[in-house]
């Protein structure tokens, strides 16, 4: 009833079921849409883990960056990237929601588990190194959480408040994202987070801000896919009155929508545009910039 541009697996997906299985699952989701799908899943390394999770899949989960670093450096984190994205391809997904770009040094940071662990250029190395190598192999990468996690709490639930100043963002978070951008030409895109930026937008997310999203497309210069972080997330819950949080994030100048919610997000945005409250001209250009990410991915 409403085609997605694709679908994104957590580890329900992949639990109870044979590579084989899955195979055959995400060959018929292809099948079926009149468009080719994005298949994307979250297979950062160490905590966050969908596929290798599960012995099924992989006899060893994949190992978290800063474990790789310690392990063999730089070489091990690219020759990681490159198993990693033949892995995920062969079993029909396209897309990586990886790297996390963010700059964590301290273990309190709710984030630090995630991220490369280690300065902003370091981890500006880590994050082109990745990207090099997974548009390499030709698999999607997404580069997370923009504009930068920070010491920040967990979004999945509740608002977390960044009130560092722009100039931190500037000298630091945004590098390792530089970095990737740059690596990554087509094949890469930008997944923001649900965070308040006050130096930029003290009243909503970042994924919901217009000028936190100007700040990726004017500042980094960024022209490809900029998706949301799931929108059914508790930190952006109560900012849509009539539930329309997608409106919201299209108009701020998201490509993708991530949600769970997409019964109720779809209709919304179809009302939106049919009522001119969303200007069509704004989907075009969304829609424009993911066909061009499929088209570069090969999967058109």
């Amino acid at each position: 009833e409403w085609p997605p541009g694709g679908f994104l697996l957590f580890g329900r997906d992949f639990k109870n079921r044979t590579p084989e299985e899955l195979r055959t699952l995400l060959a018929s989701l292809q099948e079926t849409s009149p468009i080719p799908l994005l298949l994307g899943v979250d297979e950062e390394g160490g905590t966050v883990v969908r596929a290798s999770y599960y012995p099924a899949f992989r006899a060893e989960k994949f190992r978290s960056p800063q474990a790789l670093f310690v392990a063999g450096g730089l070489e091990a984190v690219r020759a990681d990237a490159l198993d990693k994205s033949a892995f995920l391809l062969d079993l029909g997904l396209n897309v990586n929601l990886a790297p996390v770009c963010d700059v964590s040094t301290d273990p309190a940071d709710f984030i630090y588990a995630r991220a490369f662990g280690q300065d902003a250029q370091a981890t500006a190395e880590y994050a082109d190194t990745v990207v090099s190598a997974m548009g390499e192999a030709g698999i999607g990468s997404v580069l997370k959480h923009f504009p930068g996690y920070g010491s920040n709490r967990d979004t999945h639930t509740g608002i977390a408040v960044d009130e560092r100043p722009l100039e931190t963002f500037e000298t630091s978070d945004f590098l390792p994202f530089q970095a990737g951008l740059e690596a990554g030409g087509g094949m890469t895109s930008v997944l923001v987070t649900h965070n308040i930026m006050t130096a930029v937008d003290d009243a909503l997310p970042a994924s919901l801000s217009p000028a936190v999203h100007d700040l990726l497309r004017e500042q980094l210069g960024f022209d490809g896919v900029v998706m949301t972080d799931d929108l059914a997330m508790e930190a952006v819950a109560a900012y849509s009155a009539d539930g329309a949080v997608a409106v919201m994030a299209l108009e701020a100048g998201n490509d993708l929508v991530i949600t769970t919610d997409y019964r109720t997000q779809i209709p919304k945005v179809i009302e939106a545009v049919a009522s001119g409250a969303l200007a069509e001209d704004t989907i075009d250009t969304a829609c424009r910039r993911v066909l061009t990410w499929k088209q570069n991915l090969g999967l058109l």
